[in-house]
């Protein structure tokens, strides 16, 4: 789909770099960006430490001007870009980051996660899945090595026929319909009529060329290596500007312990990766 409103997830502490990026992306989209900066809430003193209440409630006020003066200098530096924007601030309890940001998410197309949140990494992942599920938006990950682009002309396709990569596909149908060339990557793929079909990625690629979209198919053997890391190199060997994948095929319980691709990818995000649950 065509994105014109985007959602930008920052702290409210270093989040500059971010801002000028996200605008930079607008402008070229001709889209709208909405800053949404988070302050997460101090947690209660508990324990022998619960007299200390007057200094945590101190602390809660102090985050909250925080806050403030950071959406102040947000909106300052987007006043000066030349983009219709907004920006504004919340400030939540952990536990319940992801639904305030899912709640924030749903009125935009795509909810962009920069490179400032690293090492804010509670946040981080709560932003994430907030937007991955409770917003019905995808997510798009900002990397060190490529700026993030909505026009991408190489674009790398990870299927492993599930729901939430036919999901990802659709998601990205206007970008793929745009793009030079896509390549569709299985990774271990098997042949079986239940799951891949008898010539695996050989469906998703007619479903693309049926959209006047240019396709490769390459069927990759992992070799003892994770999947993301297989689709990370094959991405750059290929000068991808953008994977797009499914996100969770897995409980994210199960991933969190076990560990598994979305995972691997939301940590270290090689290029751009835009992700659909």
């Amino acid at each position: 789909m065509t994105y014109k409103n985007i959602l930008l997830v920052i702290s409210a502490d270093e989040h500059a770099n971010d801002i000028t990026a996200a605008a930079d992306l607008c402008a070229a989209a001709d889209a709208h960006l909405s800053v949404l900066l988070v302050k997460l809430a101090a947690p209660p003193p508990i324990g022998d430490f619960a007299v200390l209440s007057a200094a945590w409630l101190e602390e809660r006020a102090s985050d909250i001007k925080h806050l403030d003066e950071a959406v102040e200098r947000a909106r300052a530096t987007l006043k000066g870009l030349g983009i219709s924007f907004d920006a504004n601030g919340i400030y939540c309890e952990t536990a319940w980051a992801d639904d305030d940001v899912g709640k924030r998410a749903r009125y935009a197309d795509v909810t962009l996660i920069g490179t400032s949140l690293k090492p804010d990494a509670p946040l981080r992942a709560r932003a994430i899945d907030g937007a991955l599920f409770y917003s019905a938006r995808p997510v798009l990950l900002a990397a060190n090595r490529q700026s993030v682009t909505l026009r991408p002309k190489k674009i790398l396709l990870a299927w492993n026929s599930t729901v939430e990569s036919a999901r990802a596909a659709r998601e990205a149908l206007d970008m793929m319909e745009s793009a030079e060339e896509v390549n569709v990557v299985l990774v271990d793929p098997t042949a079986a009529s239940a799951r891949n079909g008898e010539e695996p990625g050989a469906d998703i690629a007619a479903y693309l060329t049926r959209h006047g979209i240019k396709v490769t198919v390459d069927r990759l053997p992992s070799a003892g290596r994770l999947v993301e890391e297989v689709l990370s190199q094959h991405a750059i060997d290929t000068s991808a500007d953008l994977i797009v994948m499914g996100a969770y095929g897995h409980t994210r319980l199960r991933e969190r312990i076990f560990g598994g691709v979305t995972r691997g990818m939301i940590e270290e995000p090689i290029i751009p990766v835009l992700m659909v649950h």
